[in-house]
């Protein structure tokens, strides 16, 4: 199957190349230059447009809404340059909004559009093991089925309506933000107690969540990777989209908007490149410290 993936960021890459390796045909693109010896083999093109011409499916993991409307849409958009009855598969993790604009301008030029956010870090894509949800027309899944057991340990069929897939990403980034945040406040508390903030989490863990997830997150906050998988940053993003989609569904968040006032915190602070989960747990502790000032 030929096919074109756009986006060659922490996240795409490693996509990317696991479906090279699966047997896809895969010509891939990116907005930056990437060194030739990361590429492993894929055939790699100057310009969106001439990547996703004659592919059956084109698959995007670009990093927010605009980064998705300028490469796909428009006149001169690479959507405009597909052929009719290819897929375009989004990975991205967008809003409602953009979703549903994305469904509607695809049907009329006689393409398929799927959501199919993931979950996992980079080193999870690395494994192939991200968890994917995705919604849309249940033919084009089954089409495109192999190629997503090839970079995941599972997929969730959604809905029929790409959007309820980006909606599912953003509240289950919600929960992690949540999670995080919980995490945060339980070592700053731990230690205030004189307990070992590692101890706090393997107890705790093992008492109650039995979470390898908490457990990972807890050894990214306590132990902090050379580099961030998401940052601070695209925490801000996906909490701002969340809260803008239940605003127009008229669905209260009271935790979100806490959320996104604390990563403004963090932003302020001048976290806003730090790993997303080691970005919370520092302005927790900062602020247990007074280092920085509340806001009303």
């Amino acid at each position: 199957m030929k096919i074109a993936f756009l986006g060659l960021g922490k996240m795409g890459l490693p996509i990317a190349t696991r479906l090279r390796k699966s047997g896809a045909d895969v010509t891939v693109w990116n907005r930056t230059a990437k060194p030739l010896d990361d590429l492993a083999g894929l055939q790699i093109v100057s310009a969106a447009t001439d990547a996703v011409a004659g592919c059956e499916v084109v698959f995007t993991m670009l990093n927010d809404d605009e980064a998705v409307s300028t490469v796909m849409l428009g006149a001169d958009g690479a959507a405009s340059f597909m052929s009719p009855g290819a897929i375009h598969v989004s990975m991205s993790t967008i809003s409602v909004a953009l979703s549903a604009r994305l469904t509607a301008e695809h049907a009329e030029r006689g393409q398929i559009f799927v959501a199919a956010p993931v979950f996992g870090r980079p080193n999870v894509a690395a494994q192939g093991k991200l968890w994917i949800a995705i919604a849309g027309d249940p033919a084009a899944i089954e089409r495109i089925r192999p190629l997503l057991d090839a970079i995941s340990r599972g997929i969730t069929v959604v809905g029929l309506q790409p959007k309820q897939a980006h909606a599912l990403k953003l509240g289950g980034n919600f929960m992690i933000t949540s999670m995080i945040q919980s995490l945060s406040e339980g070592f700053v508390f731990a230690h205030a107690q004189g307990i070992d903030p590692a101890v706090f989490l393997e107890t705790v863990n093992a008492a109650l969540f039995q979470s390898p997830f908490y457990a990972a997150y807890g050894k990214v906050m306590l132990d902090p990777p050379e580099q961030p998988g998401a940052t601070i940053a695209l925490g801000i993003k996906d909490t701002r989209l969340l809260r803008e989609a239940a605003s127009a569904a008229n669905t209260l968040l009271p935790l979100a908007d806490h959320l996104a006032r604390q990563l403004q915190l963090a932003s302020d602070a001048g976290l806003t490149r730090e790993d997303w989960a080691v970005g919370q747990y520092r302005l927790a502790q900062s602020l247990s410290q007074a280092l920085i000032p509340l806001k009303p």
